[in-house]
């Protein structure tokens, strides 16, 4: 005799089949059509096609399987991401799938702008403090000043309420055009005062600093490769060139890379007409050559390139053009080593895949990626720690290349070596006794920068009056000792003291070097900022000597 109830379970198994059958047919027309649209035929040296779909329906059939059949609920676009992931880390370590949200954060930065109110702030007890507004932004525009706390956003507080950074930069970003209502609280005024601020386009400077060293040495520094940079370098190129320049310091320490165009159009002020700058490889990709248009931006002067193990991908393709063509000297620490090239493929939902598709070669036929085992990540990320206790920081002598990696700048025929990053023609070691470790555990507690934010919030505006100039304020001012003190005292109730007199001397004088570059900053800008820190850098130092000699 026929169960009822076997039969309804048949019935529903069934239809679910039919229904799973459906979606994933419906999923492969759709992949198949988009890829289609998107990618083009499959580029010679893939597997054959009916291999690529039978590997696809799999994934696809396991995706819906999972979301019908599991025993518990599941969030399917977790999964998917999760999974996209996983295959991703068994290629090399800079191919990488981002969110929405991720890659909205990691674009702004390369694009040049972002839509807000145009501040520059700290947190200071829960409350949002102004560095300083955005010259020429919508907060300067209707009267935003340093040292004002913005207390509430279009009504809602974000002082004393223990908001995150993240939520409160949230809430003063927004699309162009909108309106922020600020509540803000200034130092003298009793009352609140109100701003309506008109959020607009803000733009987002890669040149941290563009400053003269010495009457002829100028000094450039950046800090990534984004769509505005070569715009911003040309700009500070000719400011400096109006103030006597004759000769560069570009520096590279601890730029990550962006954009190879970017790379490239900078290259081209430095370099005449044609010269090579850095060519391509691919197995589906054609090949590239990028060529120097000979912009005459700063053909003339010398120049000194600073990298240090952070200096990666785009960095590596400037310095090694200068270095390959014989245009410069490269100065401080071998560079990370990133010879990979990713292209950005948008996904529909905002997130975006960043695939290797190339690797890239200096003039020379250098590969300066590192090497790396496919999955494993964390080799690949200890690579800069293994470097410092193998002794290759501080030792010239502990860096080795074997020979089949030995390769001959174009000019002058100079030794110069692939396979790791680029090795710089002027070894300077990094100085491990520079900051006392009292002092960095009062950095990284927080205790020096929440100092120097209520030392400018007393005194920003005497200390504008009486340093009127920058050179002024770098020949003459002191940190106060009562500022020292209190720092160090804060220092004390959270059980951070200096172990003996010789590191609480050190201690002392780092803070002084660092408050003094703050309160120059809070004052001017960044520019000024490096000028006072770049006074003690071994690295700097050791171009500005180069570069003097005759």
């Amino acid at each position: 005799m026929c169960n009822f109830a076997d039969v309804k379970a048949n019935i529903h198994y069934i239809y679910n089949m039919k229904k799973i059958t459906l979606a994933i047919t419906l999923l492969l027309m759709g992949m198949s059509l988009s890829a289609q649209l998107r990618f083009g035929n499959s580029p010679a040296g893939n597997a054959p096609a009916s291999d690529l779909e039978k590997n696809v329906q799999k994934l696809v059939m396991a995706s819906v399987l999972i979301n019908n059949f599991y025993v518990d609920s599941v969030d399917s676009k977790k999964l998917t991401e999760d999974a996209i992931n996983g295959i991703l880390s068994k290629l090399d370590p800079h191919s990488a799938y981002t969110n929405a949200s991720d890659t909205k954060k990691f674009t702004e930065p390369l694009e040049g702008s972002f839509e807000g109110i145009g501040v520059q702030f700290n947190i200071l007890e829960d409350t949002l403090l102004v560095i300083q507004p955005v010259p020429k932004g919508p907060s300067e525009q209707v009267g935003i000043l340093a040292g004002d706390r913005i207390v509430s956003v279009s009504d809602t507080a974000i002082a004393g309420v223990k908001m995150s950074r993240e939520e409160i930069m949230h809430r003063l970003r927004g699309p162009k055009g909108t309106i922020a209502r600020l509540g803000v609280v200034r130092r003298g005024i009793q009352d609140t005062l109100r701003f309506d601020v008109k959020r607009d386009r803000i733009p987002v400077n890669s040149v941290d600093a563009a400053y003269m060293v010495t009457p002829t040495i100028g000094l450039i520094r950046f800090n990534n490769f984004a769509q505005t940079t070569h715009d911003e370098v040309v700009e500070a190129i000719k400011k400096l060139k109006n103030e006597g320049m004759t000769d560069l310091i570009i520096d590279l320490q601890q730029n990550s890379g962006g954009f190879l165009q970017a790379a490239a159009d900078i290259a081209s002020e430095f370099l005449p007409k044609n010269d090579m700058i850095v060519y391509t490889k691919g197995r589906s990709v054609p090949s590239q050559e990028f060529r120097s248009s000979g912009s005459n931006a700063f053909q003339e002067g010398r120049v000194a390139v600073l990298i240090d193990e952070y200096s990666a991908s785009a960095a590596e393709i400037l310095s090694g053009a200068i270095q390959d063509q014989d245009r410069g000297i490269v100065v401080g620490r071998r560079s990370f080593g990133k010879g990979l090239v990713q292209r950005p493929f948008d996904m529909p939902d905002g997130s975006m895949i960043r695939l290797t598709t190339a690797r890239y070669y200096t003039p020379s036929g250098r590969s300066i990626q590192k090497p790396y085992e496919k999955g494993n990540l964390l080799s690949y990320a200890k690579d800069v720690i293994n470097r410092y206790n193998n002794g290759e920081l501080t030792n010239e002598d502990s860096i080795h290349f074997p020979d089949s990696l030995r390769y001959q700048t174009l000019r002058k025929g100079r030794t110069v070596y692939g396979g790791g990053g680029i090795m710089p023609d002027y070894f300077v070691p990094l100085d491990t006794t520079r900051y006392a470790k009292c002092y960095r555990e009062l950095s990284a507690k927080s205790i020096i920068i929440n100092a120097n934010l209520r030392n400018m919030d007393k005194n920003r505006k005497n200390l504008a009056q009486e340093y009127p100039d920058f050179q002024k304020f770098k020949d003459e001012y002191q940190v106060p000792q009562e500022l020292i003190d209190e720092i160090l005292a804060e220092g004390e109730k959270q059980d951070i003291r200096p172990k003996d007199d010789e590191e609480r001397r050190k201690t002392i004088e780092n803070i002084q070097l660092v408050i003094k570059a703050l309160v120059a900053r809070d004052l001017w800008d960044m520019s000024e900022y490096f000028a006072i820190i770049y006074a003690e850098d071994d690295v700097v130092k050791k171009a500005v000597e180069l570069l003097s000699r005759q």
